[in-house]
């Protein structure tokens, strides 16, 4: 049996669902950075922060979990550089390198990495397991973000985390409830719908 009609027959991630070659992967990648980049076009300024709500977070959930740790932090890697040279796909359709949130862009190539690794070893497949894998996910990009916003923005750690953290955990608890119900049910429809064609 080849490594490819393994992967179809159990699939480690949503994408080994698509037979394996070097352009599915490829296609995959730009496919996760262009997610990503429409995402943080749904861009709302706060009060008293510089850095906006976005769909950004999410999107970068759900390409990690679904491509996994290899292609998901090649996607993001392709998300930041094209930014940063000059692709307008950041928050309000900004570029470049630099700025109070670019800590938290840098932030989501270890994200996806960390949960994609999860998603490969079943961290997805079960509402519970889920919200522990986005959790994480999120405790990763605030990790690096909020560092970087300290050091931009020349703050303390209590005013990083009143600008950096506090104003978005609503919203990131909503994305991770969200998740946990698209990803195991996503699973789920895969188990139904190979049960369907093996009989």
């Amino acid at each position: 049996m080849s490594v490819s009609s393994v992967a179809q027959s159990r699939p480690v991630v949503l994408a080994d669902l698509v037979p394996a070659t070097r352009l599915r992967d490829l296609a995959f990648v730009i496919a996760g950075a262009g997610f990503v980049g429409v995402a943080a076009q749904i861009s709302v300024p706060l009060p008293n922060t510089p850095v906006p709500v976005t769909g950004q977070t999410f999107a970068v959930f759900l390409t990690g979990a679904a491509l996994g740790s290899r292609r998901s932090l090649a996607s993001m890697a392709l998300y930041l550089v094209a930014g940063a040279a000059g692709v307008p796909w950041f928050a309000g359709h900004q570029s470049g390198w630099g700025g109070p949130a670019f800590g938290y862009i840098i932030g989501f190539l270890i994200a996806a990495a960390v949960v994609g690794r999860l998603a490969a070893a079943g961290g997805d497949r079960t509402p519970a397991r889920t919200v522990v894998t986005m959790l994480l996910g999120t405790v990763t990009i605030y990790a690096v973000g909020v560092p970087w916003l300290m050091a931009y923005a020349h703050m303390n750690v209590p005013s990083a985390i009143s600008a950096g953290v506090r104003p978005f955990l609503a919203g990131d608890v909503l994305k991770v409830l969200l998740a946990a119900g698209l990803l195991p049910a996503a699973w789920w429809g895969v188990g139904r719908l190979r049960g369907h064609q093996q009989h």
